[in-house]
């Protein structure tokens, strides 16, 4: 029986990368309708967890009944003290922790390569995170997590990816997240990481 499952976002990439690795699964993977009309929640989070979960449990008040996932993901850099961590989003903000909407990719990618600019590359190491949390009727039923570790290139390569991703090269394949097709975002990433945990709980549960 085909089961579906309403992610809180309208980011064509995250709805991409869920898709690709639901659909072995027979789990279809959807918006939450009338998203964009939705009061928008704040991230205002210290962690991922509390973020994801603040996120999916608005959210799902929304759609009752359904199962709704939610992520906060991001970009924690050695050499920048874990920086940007959960402001990946806004990070080109003047107050990146103040800010109420997210910056541009460009934006956020151009601050993260100024202020790596006389880091060697060896200590350029990063790792991208996710935590997905899936609630239903306003209650958090379960968390997953996933992490990638990569390096920070000092120019952008690849167009399939968004984010931090055309930054971010994975050594174990040679390429940048924005150089993968979904699958191997799907295979690869910190999302697709999690995302498996949450699968393989939805095949329990």
């Amino acid at each position: 029986m085909q089961r579906r499952v309403l992610v809180a976002t309208s980011n064509a990439g995250k709805l991409r990368d869920f898709g690709g690795a639901a659909a072995p699964y027979g789990i279809t993977i959807a918006s939450i309708p009338n998203f964009s009309s939705l009061p928008q929640v704040v991230e205002d989070g210290s962690t991922f967890e509390e973020n994801a979960c603040k996120k999916a449990k608005a959210y799902s008040l929304a759609v009752p009944g359904e199962l709704v996932l939610a992520d906060d993901s991001g970009l924690e850099i050695d050499a920048l003290g874990g920086a940007p961590g959960v402001h990946s989003a806004r990070y080109a903000a003047d107050e990146p922790h103040a800010a109420e909407c997210n910056t541009e990719d460009e934006a956020n990618n151009a601050r993260v390569l100024r202020e790596l600019a006389s880091v060697a590359a060896e200590k350029r190491t990063a790792r991208f995170v996710c935590v997905l949390a899936v609630a239903r009727g306003g209650e958090t039923l379960q968390t997953f997590r996933g992490t990638a570790e990569g390096v920070l290139l000092d120019v952008p390569r690849g167009e399939n990816g968004f984010g931090y991703d055309p930054l971010f090269y994975f050594p174990q394949i040679g390429k940048t997240f924005a150089e993968l097709s979904a699958e191997e975002k799907a295979r690869y990433s910190h999302r697709g990481a999690a995302f498996r945990a949450f699968l393989e709980w939805c095949r329990t549960t």
